[in-house]
């Protein structure tokens, strides 16, 4: 039987996923980081975006975070995120309008919203489009 890390997803609305898992695949700072069995210990921070989570049973699960922390430990990995939506419960409309009103909001600088706050709003909407993305091509 092949080895498998135990796997949590929580945010300070949920706990999205408790289980074993053969891989981890998630959006680190500087590039996307695969966590298999046996992984050294790390902490990271982690940007918007999709962890995908491969199970011993073949199935992959694809849970969109807007960023948070992760710990990963030799048999255990923990994803602390912001905010964690399951990709198949995101809503595409409301990700392609944020992603709009961002992209408005830094190309009109008289309006309202800051260029952080437009630049943080536009990269979540992106992550959350690209996970939508990521579990149609699935299907």
């Amino acid at each position: 039987m092949a080895k498998t890390l135990h796997v949590d997803i929580v945010s300070a609305e949920q706990a999205i996923f408790s289980g074993e898992a053969l891989m981890v695949i998630a959006p680190g700072e500087a590039g996307e980081l695969g966590i298999l069995p046996e992984h050294i210990p790390l902490i990271t921070r982690i940007k918007p975006g999709t962890v995908r989570v491969k199970s011993a049973d073949g199935t992959e699960e694809f849970i969109y975070v807007s960023g948070g922390m992760m710990e990963v430990q030799p048999d255990v990995v923990t994803v602390l995120a912001d905010t964690s939506v399951r990709a198949h419960d995101l809503d595409e409309a409301k990700a392609l309008e944020a992603k709009r009103r961002a992209e408005e909001a830094l190309t009109d600088r008289s309006g309202a919203m800051d260029i952080a706050a437009a630049q943080a709003e536009l990269a979540q909407a992106v992550a959350q489009i690209a996970a939508i993305s990521k579990l149609r091509k699935l299907k």
